[in-house]
């Protein structure tokens, strides 16, 4: 068990010999985190569509993921410091994760200029300049008051230069150092993570991790993924980095991934993941089950009286069929997105709590395999 000042402690229950899978327990200070989790995204204070009863009760969930970006844009940090913080602003009692706002600059900020002193970004609302500095970062994220916070770092796009990347790498290196020198200048019962970059680049990612670890954080973070390269890259990113990471302290892949993928993180002794993909796909009309996607728009499901997954016990699928779901979403109607959002949450948290069941019962590489198989066959 690793015990950690920063407000969590992280204890692994079972370990794969074959893999490396770990099933363990996040203790932070709004409750334990039974891991491998995903966590949903709650960008500005709210997972779309869902009420916070619907996410605790119905899904389970035992943390959230909230935007640094936005929160800062609107409403503000200090307006949520005044009401109590995050948790009680939104009114979620479990754990929270914000992200520093790093990649939210680089994907959402037309014009943006990186410096030695952080990013000079011009708001996606109105046009405003900012300055995001590693300083500035955390203290906005203590502002928020989040269980688990990330240091500023640099994503950078794919393809991009070795040189580019050697740069930019470097500067989330010395940003992580100032980071964490001003977060432990101010103890807060609130936990630090740095963020393992190098793009594309095994070699850069293993001297990034490298480096990071002398900062003894509470926990480490895999970033600069799902910027456009290829799936089975952003696999091979992950093999080359997690190897390096402390194997007692809690590991974090951001923005990940498809259902199908999920347990190869989790092979590769990932602890922590997240993506907007279930909640975002769910709007849009397509949906994960347990026999692949559905796309719920397509004509075939306008008098298909069955549930949409019946391998699925949520609410969505034990009280609706695809008919009434197709209608609800041609019709525009709002109940579409609770009701698909909320089915595409719990599969994809249904998926973690069988990946970590397998490995506490030592069946993780057999579960590994059906999945495989399973995949392949759906090609």
């Amino acid at each position: 068990m690793s015990e950690l000042k920063e407000g969590l402690r992280f204890e692994i229950q079972a370990q794969c010999p074959q893999t490396g899978a770990r099933a363990g327990l996040l203790h932070t200070p709004h409750g334990i985190v039974e891991t491998p989790v995903f966590m949903p995204v709650g960008t500005q204070a709210t997972v779309k569509s869902l009420m916070p009863k619907q996410i605790e009760e119905d899904l389970d969930a035992k943390i959230l993921l909230s935007n640094t970006y936005h929160l800062y844009l609107r409403p503000g940090h200090e307006l949520i410091r005044q009401m109590g913080g995050l948790h009680k602003f939104m009114n979620w009692p479990r754990a929270i994760l914000t992200d520093s706002g790093g990649f939210q600059v680089w994907s959402l900020s037309k014009i943006r200029q990186v410096t030695e002193e952080g990013v000079v970004f011009h708001s996606h609302l109105n046009g405003d300049r900012h300055l995001f500095t590693p300083e500035s970062t955390v203290d906005t994220q203590i502002a928020l008051g989040s269980d688990i916070m990330m240091v500023l770092d640099e994503c950078i796009e794919y393809p991009a230069t070795r040189e580019a990347v050697e740069i930019s790498t470097r500067r989330t290196n010395r940003w992580a150092a100032q980071a964490f020198a001003h977060y432990r200048r101010n103890p807060v019962n609130q936990a630090l993570f740095p963020i393992v970059q190098g793009g594309m680049y095994p070699d850069l990612r293993r001297e990034c991790a490298a480096e990071l670890v002398g900062l003894d954080a509470p926990g480490y973070a895999i970033g600069g993924l799902s910027v456009g390269e290829p799936r089975d890259l952003s696999l091979a990113m992950v093999a080359a980095t997690a190897p390096l990471l402390p194997v007692e302290k809690p590991r974090y892949v951001m923005g990940v991934g498809k259902p199908e993928e999920l347990i190869e993180y989790v092979a590769g002794g990932i602890d922590m993941m997240d993506c907007v993909m279930p909640s975002r796909n769910a709007r849009n009309g397509c949906l994960f089950t347990s026999v692949g996607k559905v796309v719920i728009k397509n004509a075939r499901y306008r008098d298909d009286s069955g549930p949409l997954d019946p391998a699925c016990a949520c609410y969505t699928c034990r009280n609706f069929s695809r008919a009434y779901l197709r209608h609800l979403f041609l019709a525009e109607e709002i109940l579409f997105s609770v009701l698909g959002t909320l089915h595409n949450l719990r599969h994809y948290l249904d998926i973690m709590r069988r990946i970590r069941q397998a490995i506490l019962l030592g069946d993780f590489p057999q579960h590994l395999a059906a999945v495989r198989a399973a995949e392949t066959e759906t090609k």
